[in-house]
């Protein structure tokens, strides 16, 4: 169905899901209310045949009778998606930059100004900051009469200038149209983003997330100019080292394949420039100078990076901090002066990530060099890298609630409806907003509880009946369920399981207890062979007890391939160095999940702050493991 007149289209949206009183239509409508009512009777005449029709209510308003939920579910279906129109300026800059880009035709901005509904004039305004733009990569725009604008320059500047475009678009909004359908083919990301990851694995390649992410948006490019005739050619790029050859080799193959055309060498030579440019070197520990506090800092900031994908090596002041911090360091550590550090059992509770951190890439510095850093300095490092966390890094990782928004009515009031719940409750995480009809076909609810704009039935998880304008009740009901607590709970629910629990009430050695617990980790597939040497060479190192009788155990750095905590209780305790173990959680942490699994740590220390050990020991089985443990979150 074809609505006459954008006035029509959007009263139907207003009245989709909400009941009006003519005086509001007219008001919103900036009409008439004559007008209002014939436009209600214009449109009982289009909906006729589609089961459904407005209806007044006296004293309430028009509202909408569905007759035949078959027709007017047919009907909402139909509904043609909105036009992708870019409103502002910097969004037609966007969009025109796009257009130039991929266009292999010339454009004319008579037709791209009725496409946006805007004039030919501010579209030649915004030509400028375009052209500008096309500058720094040595493109220009020449004007044919006629035939309208086309974009002349070399096939890398049009890579570049794209590839640029659509990452500084990505680091604002990945859902972005231009990146997700404009620019790109569809899907062409999600598919390169599972087949490049393997590549850098095979080829040993390390490379941050955000490097991996600009060289999947360049693929994507790739992808596009390639398959529609325009490869790159005449370059060359040799002084690039085995991995990255290799690793260029094997993306080359894929692009092949997604492109469905032959790659020329400059292709993959142009790939080994953009790995090469942003893959992580890690300088070689023996290759520096033990005097060398320059050295020492770069050398624990980038192991940090590398191995716990914290990048702090731009920050000047943490950079700074440790200079001074370590010149002096080396000079008491050359001539053995110990100093004492009366926050040392403080720093491990309160900064437990980043001690687990510092005292990794310190002692494995520490093999090469021929001095001993003690905990107590260690501990003053700590305390750098701590607060270096803190200013870059939500680090006490909060789980914020996540809500289901249930919402019938039109584009407009779904966005109005989006706003005012963030403004209210910015803690909260809209996941996905779905029809009525959507809703009806879910077997259960993923989110932690649903808001909806109609009456539905409720499945596993509370509802809140919410109006576009919601009274003070109604967000006092979704306050109640925003301001609970989640996080915590919600961490004993992901990564505790009774599979990784077990009671252990006969002797047993520390070494015993890795060889067990890993043995069958690495059975699961949790783990690989190398994780039980890390663990014992962490435990070497430096004790893991946390204190009163909690103790751990972890490897150095995220070696798992899925996280999971291991939990042991012994009430007879484990001789852990120079004290006792009762309650052991051995964690076992993966990179895709180390920003929610660092969060871990605060529940431990939770535990530890409630002196919860003994009534951790009585526990019979898991179940009553975990009754205690929420009876000591609940109480925060």
């Amino acid at each position: 169905m074809r609505f006459p007149n954008q006035r029509l289209a959007q009263l139907f949206d207003m009245l989709q899901n909400e009941t009006l009183p003519q005086d509001e239509l007219a008001l919103r409508l900036a009409v008439s209310t004559r007008t209002v009512r014939a436009d209600i009777s214009a449109l009982n005449t289009l909906l006729l045949h589609h089961g459904v029709q407005l209806v007044l209510n006296r004293g309430a308003g028009y509202q909408l009778r569905v007759d035949d939920a078959g027709r007017y579910a047919a009907l909402q279906a139909e509904q043609p998606r909105p036009l992708r129109i870019p409103r502002t300026s910097a969004e037609r800059v966007h969009y025109l930059l796009v257009r130039f880009l991929t266009s292999a035709f010339s454009l004319k901005l008579e037709t791209l100004a009725e496409e946006w509904f805007v004039s030919r004039a501010t579209l030649q305004s915004d030509m400028a900051e375009v052209r500008e733009w096309l500058t720094r990569y040595n493109l220009t725009i020449e004007t044919r009469p006629r035939y309208g604008m086309k974009l002349f320059g070399s096939e890398m500047s049009i890579r570049a200038c794209l590839t640029d475009l659509l990452w500084q678009l990505w680091q604002e909004d990945s859902s972005n149209p231009l990146l997700v359908e404009e620019a790109l083919n569809a899907g062409i990301q999600a598919r390169l983003a599972g087949l490049l990851q393997p590549c850098f694995s095979q080829s040993r390649v390390r490379l941050t997330d955000e490097g991996e992410q600009f060289i999947c948006l360049y693929c994507a490019v790739a992808v596009r100019r390639i398959s529609e005739g325009y490869p790159l050619s005449d370059f060359s790029a040799d002084d690039v080292d085995g991995p990255v050859r290799e690793a260029a080799r094997g993306i080359a193959g894929i692009l092949q394949q997604l492109a469905g055309k032959p790659l020329s060498d400059a292709e993959e030579h142009w790939l080994r420039v953009h790995i090469a440019a942003r893959q992580i070197l890690e300088s070689a520990p023996s290759a520096i100078n033990a005097d060398d506090g320059e050295a020492l800092v770069s050398y624990i900031l980038r192991y940090i990076n590398s191995h716990y994908n914290y990048n702090l090596l731009t920050d000047n002041q943490l950079h700074a901090d440790l200079l001074t911090h370590i010149k002096t360091m080396i000079t008491r550590v050359r001539y053995q002066i110990n100093i004492p550090n009366p926050l040392l059992s403080n720093i491990k509770q309160h900064y437990p990530l980043a001690w687990d951190m510092t005292l990794a890439a310190v002692s494995s510095w520490g093999k090469y060099t021929p001095y001993s850093i003690s905990e107590n300095e260690i501990g003053f490092l700590v305390l750098h890298v701590g607060v270096g966390l803190e200013r870059h890094y939500n680090i006490g990782y909060e789980r914020h609630p996540r809500v289901l928004l249930v919402c019938d009515t039109g584009n407009s009031t779904v966005r109005m409806i989006q706003a005012m719940l963030l403004r209210k409750y910015p803690q909260l995480e809209v996941t996905q907003i779905i029809a009525l009809r959507d809703y009806e076909q879910l077997s259960e609810v993923d989110e932690d509880f649903v808001i909806t704009t109609a009456r539905i039935n409720e499945k596993n998880k509370p509802t809140v009946l919410m109006s576009p304008f919601p009274t003070e009740y109604q967000l006092e009901q979704i306050g109640k369920l925003v301001l609970v607590d989640r996080t915590r709970p919600w961490m004993l629910e992901k990564f505790f399981d009774d599979r990784h629990f077990m009671i252990i009430d006969q002797p047993i050695s520390r070494q015993a207890l890795f060889d067990k617990l890993c043995g069958q980790l690495e059975a699961e597939g949790y783990v690989d062979h190398d994780f039980l040497g890390s663990v014992t060479e962490r435990e070497e190192i430096v004790s893991t007890m946390l204190g009163d009788g909690i103790a751990l155990p972890h490897s150095l750095g995220l070696l798992a391939h899925k996280t999971v905590v291991y939990t042991v209780l012994a009430p007879q305790g484990i001789p852990w160095g120079e004290e006792t173990a009762q309650v052991i959680f051995l964690l076992a942490i993966s990179k895709s999940e180390y920003e929610e699994a660092m969060g871990i740590y605060e529940l431990f220390v939770t535990l530890l702050r409630e002196r919860a050990v003994p009534r951790l020991q009585a526990s019979k089985d898991f179940a009553s493991f975990k009754a205690v443990a929420i009876e000591c979150l609940s109480r925060l």
